[in-house]
């Protein structure tokens, strides 16, 4: 709209200065009179340009932080889903080592893997909790 705008400013300036070189310039007063409306009419064109370009500017900085807003709350939604499922897997490992433990079927090294895996996933998760409490104070 902006442009339309533009346009028709600059449409109506040229057929402007088309008119004025085609009349007689034997009167200078005119003339000047001339001289002065093209330059207010060149004013006025110019503060519509710089209008339309700020109005472009708020544009794109508003679709910055909308996309900004939505990055974010995808992130804090992916480490929710990732703190989630960890806390999953580490239910289930432990579950599996309760059954392992009490039918006698796991033996200690089998059991050493499975706690260095809950341990690991232990730490995966703090780092995962830290990282999410930071993205929701940015949020």
């Amino acid at each position: 709209m902006n442009r339309l705008l533009l346009l028709t400013f600059l449409f109506a300036f040229t057929i402007n200065l088309s008119s004025a070189q085609s009349e007689d310039h034997n009167t200078p007063a005119i003339g000047r009179e001339e001289v002065k409306e093209q330059k207010k009419v060149i004013k006025k064109v110019e503060k519509q340009e710089k209008k339309a370009a700020k109005a472009e500017k708020a544009l794109k900085k508003e679709e910055k932080e909308r996309k900004q807003e939505e990055k974010l709350s995808k992130a804090i939604g992916s480490k929710q889903k990732a703190v989630f499922k960890n806390e999953k897997k580490i239910a289930s490992i432990q579950q599996k080592l309760t059954k392992g433990k009490e039918k006698a079927k796991l033996s200690p090294s089998d059991i050493e893997k499975m706690n260095a895996k809950v341990e690991k996933l232990k730490s995966t998760i703090v780092k995962d909790k830290a990282k999410l409490a930071k993205l929701k104070r940015k949020k």
